[in-house]
């Protein structure tokens, strides 16, 4: 499909960057935190939370169920309490993380709800959670034809007991039916099925969160015990996203440059920190310190063999690392690309293709053979923020790079076009 000139953004390539910035709250921290301060009895406030479109939506949703969130300076303050039941479906629009927090959510509304979205929302996985659920005694059904959104939920509550999950695709299931889990009649245990989730970091964030709100679950590698209890209202800082971090870093490997990342440390649990370990075996020198984080791009890319299962989001820009690599990379535990905001093992394969770059992609892998040069192209971005953020990186050493779609990064990260244009 060709795109009308006013829809493609052109990067200009530079020399060797140097960065420091504090990227915006997390996104994973914001929407965990603004569902537990909605459940929270009281007035919680979180400090520098993401304002982002899923974000938004999920603020959206809650304020739907009869919370009051409100904003405070760079704070959001939220009034939580008991939910009712709302007047029209809940609409996530693309958000993922909100669609299945709410689902499980709605299971406390005493009349139930409704859960919708966006077209891409409702081919997202959702019975993992929805099964589960009708397990602790919840009436809920979901879309006839899709298999997913939208999903009804009955309300009412649910009962306490043992479920077993399938997280093989997402640990976000997981984290919703973990974070309602205090409200049921008895202690919730949720077995992992297979030994493990994906994504394992993500749960290890919710557990922070919920403990930081009053209710502490006991995490192991093959499953997840929640006790009955109810969270306190909080002041909760949120720690800038890892996710978002990620562009700074691998800007600074591919232009051969440096970027020092503020607002989190060697104390954070965020799944995407796991592209350190990779740009380390790329030849970074990375220097994690308790309130910033600093990569040094080597001489030379080094190509890599290595398991990115725990930091899928993160991996996408490590693609694109690989590409400027002396030799080729193999990632692999990329499974569940498949059923991100677009297919991305489809996606990256395609755009990094069209740069000029050898690539095969199997359901879970992903092999990049760097080129002797690569070639101008429009890269198309499937209504997806992270291949427009991604592939932005590329256009740092290669001319001629045009982002279609360009404000699809209002998803994450609404200014990231103001802050890349300050990276030189």
């Amino acid at each position: 499909m060709t795109l009308p000139m006013t829809d493609l953004k052109l990067i200009k390539p530079r020399g060797p960057v140097t960065i420091r910035v504090r990227p915006p709250g997390s996104k994973s921290l914001t929407n965990r935190a603004l569902l537990i301060a909605a459940l929270a009895h009281g007035e919680s406030r979180l400090e520098n939370p993401l304002r982002s479109d899923d974000t938004l939506a999920m603020a959206a949703c809650l304020r739907s169920l009869g919370s009051r969130i409100a904003d405070d300076g760079d704070d959001l303050v939220i009034s939580g309490g008991p939910f009712h039941q709302p007047v029209t479906p809940l609409d996530v629009n693309l958000s993922g993380t909100a669609l299945r927090f709410l689902v499980a959510a709605s299971a406390l509304v005493p009349g139930g709800a409704t859960v919708d979205g966006r077209q891409r929302i409702r081919e997202r996985p959702i019975r993992p959670l929805t099964d589960a659920m009708a397990e602790l005694g919840v009436n809920v059904s979901v879309d006839s034809q899709t298999g997913g959104a939208p999903v009804v939920i009955g309300g009412g509550g649910l009962r306490g007991g043992a479920v077993r999950m399938d997280a093989s695709a997402s640990s976000q299931p997981v984290s919703a039916l973990m974070m309602v889990a205090p409200f049921a009649t008895g202690p919730v245990r949720i077995e992992f099925l297979g030994g493990q989730s994906i994504s394992a970091p993500y749960l290890q964030t919710t557990a922070e969160v919920m403990a930081a709100f009053g209710v502490e679950p006991e995490l192991a590698i093959d499953h997840v015990v929640i006790p009955t209890g109810r969270y306190r209202p909080l002041d909760y800082a949120i720690e800038a996203d890892a996710s978002a971090a990620v562009y700074a870093w691998c800007a600074a490997a591919i232009s051969g440059g440096q970027a020092v990342v503020t607002g989190i440390g060697a104390s954070s649990s965020q799944a995407d920190l796991g592209v350190l370990e990779a740009l380390a075996a790329m030849g970074c020198a990375v220097d994690v310190g308790s309130e910033a984080i600093t990569v040094r791009a080597p001489r030379r890319l080094t190509g890599i063999t290595m398991d990115l299962g725990q930091c899928p989001d993160g991996a996408m820009a490590i693609a694109v690392c690989a590409a400027f690599a002396d030799g080729p990379s193999r990632l692999t535990g990329l499974s569940s690309w498949a059923v991100k905001e677009t297919d991305r093992l489809v996606a990256v394969s395609t755009e990094l293709a069209k740069l000029g770059v050898g690539v095969v992609a199997t359901r879970d892998s992903l092999n990049v053979d760097p080129p002797s040069f690569m070639v101008p192209t429009d890269i198309q971005t499937y209504d997806d923020h992270r291949m427009a953020m991604s592939f932005s990186l590329a256009g740092l050493r290669v001319p001629g790079v045009r982002i279609a779609d360009p404000e699809v990064v209002s998803k994450t990260w609404p200014g990231y076009w103001e802050e890349f244009a300050t990276w030189s």
